[in-house]
């Protein structure tokens, strides 16, 4: 990694949407720490994905439910990038790294709920504190919520409620990092054809079709149509953007 490029670390950048946000990333001429959970050939995959567009990139392995593990990540990742940047800084954290949890709310067990919760809430509040001193002033903090969020789709109750605390929790990482000129945002895709929750928005024709029919835009979402968000909003274009939830989904529940 050169000194002269800014550098994003997106967190579960293997595969489906993470995978689509670094490869942005890289296209915006940004380069890449991604971090995989146990699926190293499909990171490394990516890795040389960015590298054959021009941009730096490394994998690091991380259980983003495990804050016991994230002073020892951030010591491999600091290390990494002094040697290979000169600094142990970067300049992007995105934080996507997220499993599917569809249950009933009357039938969702406490070890689902804690399980969940350390991924998609502690897991986030913590990673990002462990940040940022590493984070340069002036970066950018991206917390990836849901549609689910603000629509409700029966089997999500869990899942949909820790979202929307990622939500509250970036508009108070925008209030108390602005001193630093850190702006922090949240983008929140609606139903997008990955293998997320094993692939069922991809696969099962009725649900697709069932979203399909509610979105305005008269799809479901494509991984691309996500990527590029993210991207954006760790440009200069997107500097006066803080605090906010951008929704990207097609126009569904309008």
């Amino acid at each position: 990694m050169n000194t002269k490029n800014k550098i994003a670390l997106v967190t579960g950048g293997s595969r489906g949407l993470g995978r689509n946000m670094a490869l942005s990333l890289a296209k915006k001429g940004i380069d890449v720490v991604l971090t995989y959970n146990s699926n190293k050939d499909e990171a490394d995959k990516v890795v040389a994905e960015i590298q054959s567009l021009g941009q730096k990139a490394a994998a690091f392995q991380l259980d983003a439910g495990n804050v016991s593990s994230f002073d020892g990540f951030f010591r491999n990742v600091t290390a990494h990038l002094e040697e290979k940047a000169g600094s142990k800084n970067f300049d992007f954290l995105i934080n996507n790294a997220g499993t599917a949890l569809y249950a009933p709310f009357a039938e969702t067990t406490e070890e689902q709920f804690d399980t969940a919760l350390n991924i998609h809430y502690k897991g986030v509040f913590f990673l990002t504190q462990k940040a940022l001193p590493f984070l340069n002033d002036g970066g950018r903090i991206i917390n990836i919520a849901s549609g689910l969020a603000r629509f409700s789709f029966p089997g999500s109750s869990a899942y949909g409620s820790m979202k929307g605390a990622v939500e509250v929790l970036t508009r108070y990482l925008a209030r108390e990092l602005g001193s630093r000129g850190i702006a922090a945002n949240v983008v929140a895709p609606g139903a997008i054809e990955t293998d997320f929750g094993g692939g069922r928005v991809r696969d099962d024709k009725q649900m697709n079709d069932h979203i399909a029919s509610l979105t305005a835009l008269g799809r479901v979402g494509l991984p691309d149509d996500i990527g590029g968000v993210v991207a954006f909003l760790c440009t200069e274009e997107a500097r006066w953007i803080n605090g906010q939830r951008i929704e990207v989904s097609g126009g569904i529940f309008l």
